[in-house]
């Protein structure tokens, strides 16, 4: 492509697939994230395709409240794993976050008494209300213990839009917020609680003697207990990456440089760009250009408008494009999907398709 060719000449790029990937076996977990509608369902199911050849065990998780992996494999999956049709090791699990919330908030009513379960439940709203995100941490929280007790040799997490996924990198801080918000409460109304449930005729303890505050207390302890080892496993890069995906358009190019550069913050490896939607990957625009200046009096008006409009789109994509070698070029496995007359639904055609994330398409022939 004419935007970046030259400088394919001058560096040594890395390979631009996945197979960097795909052969370290020392992977446990695999984030696929970006901006929401650029491929990363797609992405997920394909890469899943390829670590299931060479693992034996493989799982995706969709922590995206708007599910697709059951639309992509054309098969329905709920929150437990579920054998995806024509495979023998590779699984599908759908979360919901919502769902998981109210399990947490039902097994903690369950352990108190009658009288404290109107406590909990209007500590549970306050803490949410003024700590944004705290519902989201504690469903993950149960999502890590879960995934971390199954016999899986990779997990692909299947990661719902940039903003979200980025949120899920602070759940540490938003731990302590939370532990902090509660021993407020505890320290300010904590006897006021007691006193009100012993007038009332009950008794402001839970079976194990701890009133309602110190029972939401030790959740939220377990809970950030869990998420700071899960965090200690994100920054080792022998166990954890991510697979930024985008498509070559100005949003999805920024919003992607932003999630790589708070992944770095974070200290969570990403070395993968996949970039989905591409015209004519193997071609130069000018080319293309070339050969439109020669076609153009052969054809129809209606037909050099259609052919106009795509090549329009194709320079920009080329520049978008250059403008991601520029950025990680050096140190990124950048690889290109080309755009399909297809849609990519179903076991045959998701296989199909992973070949490309392995076999790339060869940009200096």
């Amino acid at each position: 492509m004419a935007e970046f060719s030259d400088a394919l000449d001058d560096i040594d790029v890395p390979d631009p697939s996945l197979m960097n990937v795909v052969e370290q076996d020392t992977l446990k977990w695999v984030f696929v994230g970006g901006k929401g509608g650029v491929g990363k369902t797609t992405t997920s199911c394909c890469l899943s395709i390829q670590l299931a050849k060479k693992r034996e065990k493989v799982l995706i998780v969709s922590t995206d409240p708007a599910h697709n992996l059951s639309d992509a494999f054309c098969q329905k999956f709920g929150r437990d794993p579920m054998l995806v049709n024509g495979f023998t090791n590779l699984y599908v699990m759908e979360i919901d976050a919502n769902a998981d919330m109210d399990k947490i908030q039902g097994e903690m009513s369950a352990a108190a008494g009658d009288d404290e379960q109107s406590v909990l439940q209007s500590l549970m709203g306050d803490l949410t209300s003024s700590i944004p995100g705290i519902d989201e941490a504690m469903s993950f929280s149960e999502l890590m213990k879960q995934v971390q007790t199954m016999d899986y040799d990779t997990i692909v997490f299947d990661t719902a839009p940039t903003g979200h996924t980025l949120r899920l990198l602070s759940f540490p801080t938003i731990m302590e917020k939370a532990l902090g918000k509660v021993m407020d409460l505890k320290d300010k109304f904590g006897g006021m609680l007691s006193s009100m449930t012993g007038l009332m005729g009950g008794s402001a303890q839970g079976p194990n003697g701890e009133n309602p505050a110190d029972m939401m207390l030790g959740k939220l302890e377990e809970t950030r207990t869990i998420i700071n080892k899960v965090n200690t496993m994100f920054q080792d890069p022998t166990i954890t990456t991510f697979v930024c995906v985008c498509i070559p358009e100005f949003l999805s190019i920024f919003e992607t440089e932003r999630l790589v550069q708070e992944l770095s913050k974070f200290g969570i490896d990403s070395h993968n760009v996949v970039i989905n939607q591409v015209l004519f990957p193997e071609k130069d625009a000018e080319e293309l250009a070339e050969w439109f200046e020669a076609e153009s009096p052969k054809l129809s008006k209606e037909a050099r408008e259609i052919c106009s409009k795509m090549m329009a789109r194709k320079k920009m994509q080329d520049k978008y494009i250059g403008q991601c070698f520029d950025l990680y070029g050096d140190d990124f496995h950048i690889v290109l999907q080309p755009l399909l007359d297809h849609e990519v639904r179903g076991v045959e055609k998701l296989t199909e398709f992973s070949e490309t994330l392995v076999n790339p398409v060869d940009l200096e022939e």
